[in-house]
């Protein structure tokens, strides 16, 4: 067993950040960096919040792979080594939906660290920063920066413009909104995790709501601008709020010549069995037309998510995820983000269980075990049908 651990200048830099996070905290009487700025009167007046955490994990492969890569399980991607995952700020002015009346918000969001890369639009304003060996994982990303207008329509016309997180699937980019660590396949390669252009929302009434807009297609902002899709779906919840269920679908062409169609959607179904006891099931089917790996012909790939989580107490809960994801036509699923195609169709199933500890209102605490196994060598850089790693993160709200 080789657990060596090894931290990059950046990530030994940062842990300042996390280690100084709590003392500056304890300075005010909610535990957070931001909430006394976030409390005072010009702040309340402009309905104006700030925030931001640091996520920061480590993650050991039992194979030991040569190339250090567990991909391709790729947000917790390195084997043995410390990864500063997130640093996150955002500003935001949210739109007051309970007052019948117009309003003018947005939010921008910042983010730097090893998860960066992944999510960010192509040909727009996020660079390289780093470029040495030892710092290539680490980049800077604007993954939201958007305005929103709430028009006293109806129940509220809620008008998102810009560049914003896309509504499709349960996992998202933040840290702090997802139950596990590591993200489920669906999420990594089914895409997209961005959209550019125009969002509408409209509550039908207390039960339904629609989205419905148009977008420069998929993680895109200059790229293909003429590649306009459809992004939209409808939502439902029973009057407890126990149960819920939507369906969305991103749709159109994926390039400029919009001769070739691509579509996805995904259904989610959540249900508490108890106060206590939560489950969640998800359902992905995207193709893409003409996709130049086949030489012209139409690539799919679609997958199951399962998840269950039980809320021991206030402060901890545990949670079990069940995947499978089929790359039917070998196209989607790659070694790593950064590429390495593995060159053939597969199915890839995971199954994670973890913990969520949250001791205090700033800190959370991740731990998780996860075993994968796909039906062609896609771990161990091609030389292993599977892979159990165990995980575990700390986020430091701000």
């Amino acid at each position: 067993m080789n657990l060596k651990l090894r931290i990059n200048p950046i990530t030994f830099a940062l842990f300042a950040v996390v280690a100084t996070a709590p003392i500056a905290a304890s300075a005010n009487e909610d535990g957070l960096l931001f909430d006394k700025l976030n409390r005072s009167k010009a702040m309340q007046n402009w309905g104006l919040k700030v925030g931001g955490w640091v996520g920061t994990g480590v993650t050991y492969n039992a194979d030991d792979p040569e190339d250090k890569s567990n991909g391709p399980n790729s947000y917790s991607e390195r084997d043995s080594e410390v990864q500063m995952n997130q640093l996150y700020l955002f500003a935001e002015r949210a739109v007051d939906r309970k007052k019948h009346r117009w309003d003018f918000g947005g939010r921008v969001d910042f983010m730097f660290g090893t998860d960066a890369y992944k999510t960010q639009a192509y040909n727009h304003w996020d660079s390289r920063l780093i470029s040495s060996a030892d710092e290539r994982f680490y980049d800077v990303a604007f993954p939201q920066a958007y305005a929103e207008i709430l028009a006293p329509i109806g129940n509220g016309l809620s008008i998102k413009a810009g560049h914003f997180y896309t509504i499709v699937g349960k996992e998202g980019v933040m840290a702090p909104s997802n139950f596990f660590y590591s993200r489920n396949y669906s999420f990594t390669w089914a895409g997209p995790f961005t959209h550019s252009g125009v969002l509408l929302n409209y509550p039908i009434n207390k039960n339904f709501s629609i989205d419905s807009g148009a977008v420069m297609g998929w993680d895109n902002i200059t790229r293909d601008s003429g590649a306009w899709n459809y992004l939209g779906g409808v939502s439902w919840k029973n009057d407890f709020n126990t149960t819920s269920s939507s369906l969305h679908v991103v749709t159109g062409p994926w390039d400029d010549s919009k001769s070739a169609n691509r579509t996805r959607y995904t259904f989610l179904f959540n249900h508490d069995f108890a106060p206590f006891l939560h489950y969640t099931f998800q359902h992905d089917l995207a193709f893409q037309d003409q996709h130049p790996q086949l030489g012209g012909g139409t690539a799919e790939w679609y997958g199951i998510n399962n998840y269950l989580v039980f809320d021991i107490d206030d402060e901890l809960s545990a949670g079990l995820r069940a995947e499978w994801f089929r790359d039917a036509d070998g196209v989607r699923v790659t070694q790593n983000t950064r590429g390495g195609p593995l060159n053939g169709a597969s199915s890839y199933y995971a199954f994670t269980g973890g913990l969520n500890w949250q001791p205090l209102k700033w800190l959370k605490l991740r731990p998780e075990v996860r075993y994968d196994w796909a039906s062609a060598k896609a771990f161990d850089t091609g030389n292993q049908t599977d892979q159990f790693t165990v995980a575990a993160d700390v986020i430091v709200h701000f």
